[in-house]
């Protein structure tokens, strides 16, 4: 997990969904929309995130999501691509 990993899941646990681009410009962050996407789709083949509809731009927590910032779910437990 990246620290900006754990930023786009604690954002999208306070505000619900989001889209990289929304998140960009959030005070949180000082990554760029393109690289908060990347991330977002690691989060999402890792199982942590879901679009809000099919192939959507938004994102939303899963159930895994709220597991992990609950402290309940090691990240090492997790499918990866380049996670970690």
């Amino acid at each position: 997990m990246h620290q900006l990993d754990e930023r786009i899941l604690e954002h999208l646990e306070d505000d619900g969904w989001a889209s990289p681009g929304t998140m960009s410009r959030h005070f949180r962050f000082t990554a760029s929309e393109d690289r908060i996407r990347e991330r977002c789709e690691e989060l999402r083949d890792a199982g942590l995130l879901a679009p809000i509809y099919c192939d959507a731009s938004m994102y939303e927590l899963t159930t895994l999501g709220y597991l992990y910032l609950a402290g309940e779910l090691d990240a090492d437990s997790l499918p990866r691509r380049t996670l970690g």
